[in-house]
């Protein structure tokens, strides 16, 4: 399978938001310059972006909503359930495992462990908190597709390590460190001082640029 980018994946997801609005609305047709504008790029980066994956949509005519729809759900995976655990029962990890939207778009969150005896037993929204020493005995048991790693940086690796041995292949990291794990285990980080930087960058930027006008 050929390597698509990063940012292309997360522009199809742009897309699909917005083309799931417009069906919802009626809209039969979308046009790649409208795609373009809801997902900051242009329509030549519409056209490319889809074409990797096939064709779509008549040239001048544009993209059946409901179509396009249909075959970006079925690209990013979001055709079938996935089945997902928190490691990490802090304000990241209960933040996450209260968000109804995941199971809106098939992510079904099925158990949250944390190693603080004070947490363990707790429940969040239906779900118990429980020992992460369990997790090597139930992920062969619920056969979760992915973890989300919200702990702190110096037990990320370690932790880490123990899903991998487990069976999990799909990793979510919120913890600011770099994994090192097999390379056939797909990590995703989330790092949310980057993410504040790009902005602070951007809006730094917006105000030099205007200064220069």
């Amino acid at each position: 399978m050929k390597r698509i980018a990063d940012s292309t994946v997360r522009r199809l997801s742009v897309y699909l938001r917005f083309l799931e609005d417009s069906v919802t609305h009626g809209v039969r047709t979308i046009s790649s310059q409208e795609l373009a504008r809801r997902g900051g790029t242009t329509s030549a980066q519409v056209r490319k972006d889809l074409s990797f994956f096939g064709s779509f949509g008549k040239r001048g005519l544009g993209y059946p909503a409901a179509e396009l729809t249909a075959s970006l759900r079925d690209i990013l995976g979001l055709d079938r359930e996935w089945r997902v655990i928190i490691i990490g029962a802090g304000k990241i990890g209960t933040a996450l495992a209260q968000y109804h939207g995941f199971r809106q778009r098939g992510f079904d969150i099925i158990a949250v462990y944390d190693a603080d005896a004070r947490k363990i037993g707790s429940k969040w929204d239906g779900l118990v908190v429980r020992d992460i020493r369990e997790v090597e005995r139930d992920v062969p048991q619920e056969l979760p597709d992915i973890a989300v790693l919200t702990v702190p940086s110096e037990e990320a690796q370690a932790v880490a390590e123990r899903l991998v041995g487990a069976g999990i292949e799909g990793i979510l990291n919120f913890a600011p460190v770099q994994l090192k794990l097999p390379a056939h285990i797909t990590v995703r980080n989330v790092n949310m001082a980057m993410e504040l930087e790009g902005l602070s960058y951007a809006l730094t930027n917006r105000e030099r640029s205007g200064e220069a006008q």
